[in-house]
């Protein structure tokens, strides 16, 4: 449960916040992985499972193994290593994908097909004909006791009433949960949140409901939210948002904004997810901006000087603590530094100052920041400040 003394959002959000609990569902180690360029080994991915199991994910979804030799021995490496969180699999609705599954001893799936007709179109299959695939792979799944979740891709741009159908058919055959896929990010939240309460009506309440968004609109983390305000109990997405396009829905954004903003609680730990989003990172070898929320480099470092003047009140600056995802928060100076981040790196780095020296270090340093279009650091600023000392 997060602490709430340490967030610093006033009453604005208190109409809007109710209470209950979502499940994550992780998707890093197969969707995450189509992000251009990335290539995960399966130690890799055996090593992200593992941190995804400390972070509090629940499901993690450790891949494809249809893909490749590399994917089925990544999937074997991690349902031998003994996680808490269930491994989920992923599954085409093709026998031969469920085969797969069902040989390495996998317990629960998801199993996907288009139904958009966009989607129908471009791959010549009617909607009869995708009827009976989805029929014939589920029942399959669900006969060799495996529990699936049924994946109707593209299905924001689906025709209502197939949508509908698809998903009866799939329950029908024996999936135990279903879900929502905006597979091209381009639902708005009021959109998800109807499609997703009119699925929770469609499939009835004894079959939990998966939103799984794309952030092509920049709106992932809005629409993951409203789905869960529309009755999604499990919410599907990636470490740092990664996958292919503007990437998937952000898990550690939508689990802080979920439980933060709107009293839903997740079991994601905050305080591990700057390390584990780095890790990630590293492994995968992208970088993200500096700005990012909850993990960004900038987050809690401050160079305006209007707001260093203020940096001794957190709660004045900043709408949750730093303690909350265990980040430090620092004074950096530059060009838009003022008299007061002097001051404080001062003391910091045990410079002493008379207010002339103080004045004096303000205008080098916004002088020295100006030139080199970035950042003092502090062992500029000692030079700095022993050559206005001599």
């Amino acid at each position: 449960m997060i602490d709430r003394d340490k967030i610093w959002t006033g009453a604005v959000n208190d109409p809007y916040r109710s209470s209950g609990s979502v499940g994550l569902y992780d998707t890093t180690l197969r969707d995450g992985e189509q992000t251009v360029g990335v290539v995960l080994s399966p130690e890799d991915k055996l090593e992200i499972a593992r941190a995804l199991d400390e972070l509090g994910i629940d499901r993690i979804e450790a891949g494809f193994p249809r893909v490749s030799e590399d994917d089925r021995r990544a999937f074997e490496l991690i349902l031998a290593a003994g996680l808490r969180a269930e491994v989920w699999g992923f599954s085409r609705a093709v026998a031969a994908d469920v085969e797969a599954l069902v040989e390495l001893g996998v317990t629960a799936s998801v199993v996907e097909s288009p139904i958009s007709d966009l989607k129908l179109d471009a791959l010549g299959v009617t909607r009869e004909a995708m009827l009976e695939r989805i029929q014939s792979a589920v029942s399959f799944a669900a006969g060799e006791g495996v529990t699936v979740a049924y994946f109707g891709v593209d299905s924001t741009r689906a025709d209502p009433g197939f949508f509908a159908q698809a998903y009866a058919v799939a329950v029908e055959a024996g999936a135990r949960e279903v879900a929502v896929v905006d597979t091209l990010g381009i639902a708005t939240p009021e959109a998800v949140a109807e499609l997703v309460g009119r699925t929770v009506e469609l499939v009835g309440p004894d079959v939990p409901v998966h939103f799984h968004g794309h952030n092509d609109f920049g709106l992932a983390t809005a629409a993951a939210v409203a789905a869960v305000k529309a009755g999604a109990r499990w919410i599907q997405g990636t470490i740092n948002g990664m996958g292919e396009r503007a990437g998937n829905a952000n898990l550690l954004e939508v689990a802080l904004a979920l439980d933060a903003l709107y009293g839903i609680e997740t079991n994601l730990r905050l305080d591990r997810a700057r390390d584990v989003s780095e890790r990630v990172r590293e492994l995968s070898g992208y970088a993200l901006e500096p700005w990012k929320p909850l993990v960004g480099e900038t987050l809690f470092r401050r160079e305006s000087g209007a707001v260093a003047s203020q940096f001794h009140d957190a709660p004045s600056i900043e709408p949750y603590s730093s303690e909350l995802v265990a980040a430090e928060r620092a004074i950096v100076l530059g060009k838009k530094s003022g008299i007061d981040s002097i001051r404080i790196k001062a003391a910091e780095l045990g410079l002493e100052l008379s207010e002339d020296d103080e004045r004096e270090l303000l205008a080098a340093v916004k002088a020295r920041g100006a030139e080199k279009r970035g950042l003092v650091t502090d062992e500029e600023l000692a030079d700095l400040a022993r050559s206005l000392q001599r």
